[in-house]
C-alpha cells in the first residue's frame, strides 16, 4: 500500500515549523538575559504517532511516526529549588531588621565623643572629689560646679533617652507607613495577577512573563514571612485547564493559614499601641501572630518592638529596643535614688529630706532617662550635698561626699527592679559598679549587633547558594542558548533538506514512471 503522496511533505513542514518556534524562543531568552526575574523558557515537543487502522496493515506493516507537534512553551524552574529559597528568605529577613535596629542604638550609646555618659559621669566624680578637699569643702562655688556637671550628665540622659524613643517611633512609623502599605500591595497584585494568568490560559496563553511578575513578588512576600506556596490546577470546563495559587502563612506551632486562594486575600493589622499584629485568612478568621512568627522581616521588627528580654514575664531571649530602655532608666534611677540617698540626713532616708534630683512628671515610682531633673531646692542653693551626717563634725569634715565618691566609682552596686510577675519582690539584672553597669548595656548591645552580623552572614550566604542553584536552573545561559540557536538551525535546514528531496521524489514519481495504462 503506498502512502499518502504529501505525508513525508507535512512531516517536513512540521519540522519547519518546530524548529522555527525553537528558535523564537531561543531570541526570547537571549533578549531576557539581564531582566530582572526572566524564567527560562523552553518549548515542549512531542512526537506524532501514526493512529487507527489501514485495510492494507499487516505483520508486516512498518508503522512510521507523523512528525512533531508543539505542545507549548514552559518554564524552566525546580520547584524545590523554589521552596528552599523562599525557606531561606525568611530567615535573612529576620536578622536583617534586628541588625538595623541595633545599629541605631549603638549610634545611641557610642562613647567616642566627648558628649558621653562614661566621659559626663566621670566630671561628676571629679567635682565631687574637688568639694572633698580641705579648701574646697563647704563652698558654695564647689557645690555649684557639682550641681552643673550633674546638669550636663543629665542632658546625656535626656538626649539618650530621647533617642531611643526615637528608634521605637521610627520603627513603629515604619510598620505603619511602610512595611504594612507594602504587604497590602502584595497580597493586591499577586491576587490581580492570579487572575489575569487564568484568563490567559484560559484564552491558550501561559502568561509566562506574568508568572514571572508573580514569582519575583512571592520571593519579596516570602522575605517578610513564612509562606507555603501550592500550585493548583482547575477545571473550567471544555477541557480548560488552568493554574491556581494557594498561599499559606506558616507560624511557629507548625499550622497554616491561607492568606490567598487564587482570587481572594487575607490581610494583616498592625496596631501601633500595643505592637499587635493580627491576620485575617480569606476566610474572615482573626489569628494573633505578633508571638506566632518564626522569621521574616516582621519578626525581627516586632521583637525588637515588643521585647525586653528578662524584663518580660515570661523572660525570653530577644533583647529589644525596650531592654535597652528600661536597662538605661535602671541606670538611671540607681544613679538618682543613691545620690538623693546618701545626701538625706533622715533616718532611715526612705523619704528624703534633701533630695538633689526630682522628677518633672510627677512620678514616684521610678526615675527614667527622661524625667529626671535636678530639684529647684539644689538650684535655688536651699539644698546643698551633705558633707557629713555627723552633725557635730566640723566644716572640714567631708566623709558623706566621700561616699558618694566611693559609690559611683568603685562601690559594688546590685541593680534590681520591680519583679515582673508582679510578686513584689525584686530581680537582679546586674551587680557591679556604676561604670561596670554603664559598659555592660554598651558591651551588650555590642555583642548582640556582632552576633546579628555573623547570623546575618551565615543566612545570607545560604540563601545566596540557593539563589545561584536556582538561577543556574531558571536563568538564561549565554553559552546554552547559542547551542540550541545552532541545533534549531541545523534541524530547520535538515528539514527543508527533507521537503526537498520530497519534492524530488514526487517530481521523479510523476514526470518519470510514464502514464498508466500506455
Amino acid at each position: 500500500m503506498i502512502r499518502s503522496t504529501f505525508s513525508g511533505f507535512n512531516t517536513a513542514q512540521l519540522a519547519m515549523m518546530a524548529s522555527q518556534r525553537g528558535l523564537d524562543v531561543t531570541g526570547q531568552n537571549l533578549s531576557n538575559i539581564n531582566t530582572e526575574g526572566y524564567t527560562r523558557q523552553r518549548l515542549d515537543l512531542t512526537s506524532l504517532n501514526p493512529v487507527g487502522n489501514s485495510i492494507g496493515s499487516s505483520s508486516y506493516d512498518a508503522k512510521v511516526g507523523q512528525g512533531v507537534m508543539m505542545v507549548g512553551v514552559s518554564q524552566i524552574r525546580d520547584p524545590f529549588l523554589d521552596i528552599q529559597y523562599r525557606n531561606e528568605l525568611p530567615k535573612v529577613g529576620t536578622v536583617e531588621a534586628k541588625e538595623s535596629i541595633l545599629e541605631s542604638i549603638g549610634t545611641i550609646f557610642d562613647e567616642a565623643d566627648s558628649e558621653a555618659i562614661r566621659t559626663r559621669l566621670s566630671a561628676v566624680v571629679s567635682q565631687l572629689t574637688n568639694l572633698a578637699t580641705p579648701e574646697n569643702a563647704g563652698s558654695g562655688s564647689a557645690d555649684a560646679l557639682v550641681r552643673s556637671a550633674c546638669e550636663v550628665l543629665l542632658d546625656s540622659f535626656h538626649q539618650n533617652g530621647t533617642s531611643i524613643e526615637n528608634v521605637k517611633g521610627e520603627l513603629i512609623d515604619k510598620m505603619e507607613r511602610s512595611v504594612m502599605p507594602q504587604l497590602e500591595t502584595y497580597f493586591t497584585e499577586i491576587v490581580n495577577l492570579n487572575v489575569s494568568i487564568r484568563n490567559s490560559q484560559i484564552l491558550g496563553n501561559p502568561a509566562l512573563e506574568l508568572q514571572d511578575q508573580r514569582n519575583q513578588m512571592l520571593d519579596e512576600l516570602a522575605s517578610y514571612m513564612p509562606i507555603d506556596v501550592t500550585y493548583n490546577t482547575k477545571n473550567m470546563g471544555g477541557g480548560i485547564i488552568v493554574e491556581t495559587l494557594e498561599v499559606k502563612l506558616r507560624t511557629a506551632d507548625g499550622k497554616k493559614h491561607t492568606i490567598i486562594n487564587d482570587d481572594e486575600s487575607g490581610s494583616l493589622t498592625f496596631t501601633a499601641a500595643d505592637g499587635k499584629l493580627e491576620a485575617k485568612d480569606v476566610d474572615g478568621n482573626i489569628i494573633d501572630i505578633t508571638d506566632s512568627l518564626s522569621n521574616g522581616i516582621l519578626k525581627g521588627n516586632l521583637d525588637m518592638l515588643n521585647k525586653s528580654e528578662t524584663f518580660d514575664n515570661p523572660a525570653n531571649d530577644v533583647k529589644g529596643i525596650g531592654y535597652y530602655q528600661k536597662t538605661f532608666d535602671m541606670f538611671v534611677n540607681e544613679f538618682a535614688t543613691m545620690m538623693n540617698r546618701l545626701n538625706s540626713t533622715t533616718t532611715p532616708p526612705t523619704a528624703p529630706d534633701k533630695p538633689l534630683f526630682v522628677t518633672n512628671d510627677g512620678n514616684t515610682t521610678g526615675f527614667t532617662a527622661s524625667n529626671i531633673k535636678i530639684s529647684d531646692d539644689w538650684i535655688n542653693g536651699n539644698v546643698k550635698i551633705t558633707l557629713s551626717k555627723d552633725p557635730d563634725a566640723g566644716s572640714t569634715d567631708y566623709s558623706n561626699v566621700l561616699k558618694m565618691i566611693n559609690a559611683l566609682s568603685s562601690d559594688e552596686i546590685t541593680f534590681e527592679i520591680p519583679h515582673p510577675d508582679g510578686s513584689g519582690g525584686k530581680k537582679q539584672i546586674f551587680k557591679g559598679t556604676f561604670f561596670e553597669c554603664y559598659d555592660n548595656i554598651q558591651n551588650t548591645q555590642a555583642l548582640e549587633r556582632q552576633a546579628a552580623a555573623s547570623l546575618l552572614k551565615n543566612h545570607q550566604t545560604v540563601a545566596d547558594q540557593v539563589a545561584n542553584s536556582r538561577e543556574s536552573v531558571s536563568g538564561v545561559n549565554m553559552d546554552e542558548e547559542v547551542m540550541d540557536l545552532m541545533r534549531f538551525s541545523q534541524s530547520y535546514n535538515a528539514a527543508s533538506r527533507l521537503m526537498t528531496t520530497m519534492d524530488e521524489l514526487l517530481e521523479r514519481l510523476i514526470v518519470n514512471t510514464g502514464v498508466v495504462g500506455r
